[in-house]
C-alpha cells in the first residue's frame, strides 16, 4: 500500500553493505591510531609548504606529549580549545593531543573577522586559542578580555605562549583521563537551516562511527588503504576534512599531504611530485583541475580517486572530469555537520565497486537507517518521492552546544 495512504507504513532504507562491528568503546584517538604498529615509520603527514614529514609514530608520540602540555598549561578535561589555524600539522597534532587530554576542539575560519571569532570563543566557552603570528591582531583583544591563552604555533609575540611548550613537553607527565564514548571531542559549529552558527556537538563514539562507517570492514564503504597518498587542499576547520581526511586518513594509516591554502599550479605540482592517489575536494576545485591549462604539463596518473562533496556535482563538470581523468573513480557523498557528518556515500568508492547513476550522492552509509518523510504529514515515502531526510545511528551529534546569546528551539 502506498504510504500517503497508509501513514503507518514505514519505508526505511539501509545500505547495501552489511553492518560491521565498531569499536565504540574506546577514545578517538586511540581508534585512529589503533593499527599505529602496523606503519609506525611510514609518513604520516607531509607539509606540502615545506616538504617537511611526520611519521605515524612521531605524531602519535607528539600527541602524548602535547596532552601533557595542555596539563600543564592548565587545561582540564571538558575544556575547550579554539583551533584558529590553516590546515597544518600543528592542526592535527592539536587535536589528537586535545582528545589524549579529554578537553573538546572547536575551529574557526582564518578568514573570519575580530568579531566573529570573539563571538565564537565566547559563545564556545574557550579557554586556549591556537593560531599563528600572523592573526594575533584579531584575537588579542578579546583574549585579553576574556581571560583566553593565546599560544601561536610560529613565532610567539608577548604576551603569547609558544606551541613548543605542548610539543617539548614529557609525554610521561600526561595524566591518566577516564574518557566516556558518550563525551565531546569536536565543537565545529554550524549555521544549520537557521539562525546564527551553533556549536555542534560530535563525541567521540559519534565520531569513531562515522569513521568506521566509510573505511572499516571488510569491503568498506569509502577504500582508503595505507599506500594511499591523500590530499588536504581543503581546510580542516571544515568538518569535510576533518572527518573524510584528516580522521579517516589516520585510521587507514595512509599518508596526507597538506596545503594551507588552494593554488592551482603548487596542487597540480604536489599531486605529481607525491604520487596523490585519493583527492577529496569540492566542486570548485574540482572545476580548477579540470579546466586548468596546465593540467597536461602534469602525470596525475596516480589519482585513482576524486571525491566530490561540500556541493552538489554538475553533469558536465562531472563528464568533464570523467574524460579527462579515465582510470580514477569518481563520485560524490552527501553530508552535514549534525550528522556527523556523513549521510550517504557513493558506492563507486567502495573495496568491491558497486555501478552507480551519474549524479547521484550515493546510499545511506552502513551501520545506520534512514527514511524519508513528507515534511506535511509525517508519513514515510518509498524510493524515488521527494521528501524530508530523517537519519539515525550513533554518528549523530549528542546535540547543540547552549551560549549565553542563543536560544535553542
Amino acid at each position: 500500500m502506498d504510504a500517503i495512504m497508509n501513514p503507518q507504513e514505514e519505508f526505511i532504507f539501509r545500505s547495501k553493505l552489511p553492518d560491521i562491528y565498531i569499536p565504540k568503546n574506546l577514545p578517538l584517538h586511540s581508534y585512529v591510531l589503533e593499527n599505529l604498529s602496523n606503519h609506525s615509520s611510514k609518513p604520516c603527514l607531509i607539509n606540502g609548504a615545506n616538504g617537511d614529514v611526520y611519521t605515524y609514530a612521531d605524531v602519535e608520540l607528539t600527541a602524548r606529549r602535547v596532552a601533557s602540555g595542555l596539563n600543564k598549561i592548565g587545561i582540564q578535561q571538558g575544556d575547550v580549545i579554539m583551533l584558529f589555524l590553516p590546515s597544518s600539522p600543528e592542526f592535527v597534532l592539536a587535536f589528537l593531543g586535545a582528545s589524549h587530554r579529554g578537553a573538546i576542539i572547536t575551529a574557526a575560519n582564518p578568514f573570519s573577522t575580530p568579531a566573529e571569532l570573539a563571538k565564537h570563543a565566547k559563545a564556545s566557552r574557550a579557554k586556549l586559542l591556537i593560531t599563528q603570528a600572523c592573526y594575533y591582531e584579531k584575537v588579542k583583544d578579546f583574549a585579553r578580555e576574556s581571560d583566553v591563552k593565546v599560544m601561536c604555533v610560529d613565532s610567539a609575540p608577548d604576551g603569547c605562549l609558544h606551541f613548543s611548550e605542548l610539543t617539548q613537553a614529557d609525554e610521561n607527565e600526561a595524566p591518566q583521563v577516564d574518557i566516556s564514548p558518550d563525551d565531546v571531542v569536536a565543537l565545529p559549529y554550524s549555521s544549520g537551516t537557521t539562525g546564527l552558527p551553533k556549536g555542534v556537538m560530535l563525541t567521540h563514539k559519534g565520531l569513531i562511527t562515522s569513521v568506521a562507517q566509510q573505511v572499516d570492514g571488510d569491503n568498506p564503504n569509502l577504500y582508503f588503504h595505507s599506500e594511499d597518498v591523500i590530499l588536504c587542499v581543503l581546510p580542516m576547520f571544515h568538518i569535510y576534512a576533518l572527518n573524510s581526511i584528516m580522521l579517516c586518513g589516520l585510521r587507514v594509516g595512509a599518508s596526507i599531504l597538506i596545503m594551507p591554502k588552494f593554488e592551482i599550479g603548487s596542487l597540480l605540482g604536489l599531486i605529481e611530485k607525491y604520487k596523490v592517489s585519493i583527492a577529496p575536494v569540492v566542486p570548485p576545485v574540482m572545476m580548477s583541475i579540470a579546466k586548468s591549462p596546465d593540467l597536461d604539463k602534469h602525470d596525475l596518473s596516480s589519482l585513482r580517486m576524486i571525491k566530490s562533496g561540500g556541493a552538489p556535482l554538475g553533469k558536465e563538470l562531472e563528464d568533464t572530469v570523467r574524460a579527462k581523468f579515465p582510470q580514477a573513480r569518481l563520485g560524490q557523498g552527501y553530508g552535514m555537520t549534525e550528522a556527523g557528518p556523513v549521510l550517504a556515500m557513493c558506492l563507486a568508492f567502495a573495496k568491491e565497486p558497486f555501478d552507480i547513476k551519474p549524479g547521484a550522492c550515493g546510499t545511506v552509509v552502513r551501520n545506520a537507517e534512514m527514511k524519508i518523510v513528507d515534511p506535511e504529514t509525517g508519513a514515510s515515502l518509498p524510493r524515488n518521492q521527494p521528501g524530508e531526510i530523517c537519519i539515525r545511528g550513533d554518528q549523530i551529534m549528542k546535540g547543540k552546544r547552549k551560549s549565553p546569546h542563543i536560544k535553542i528551539r
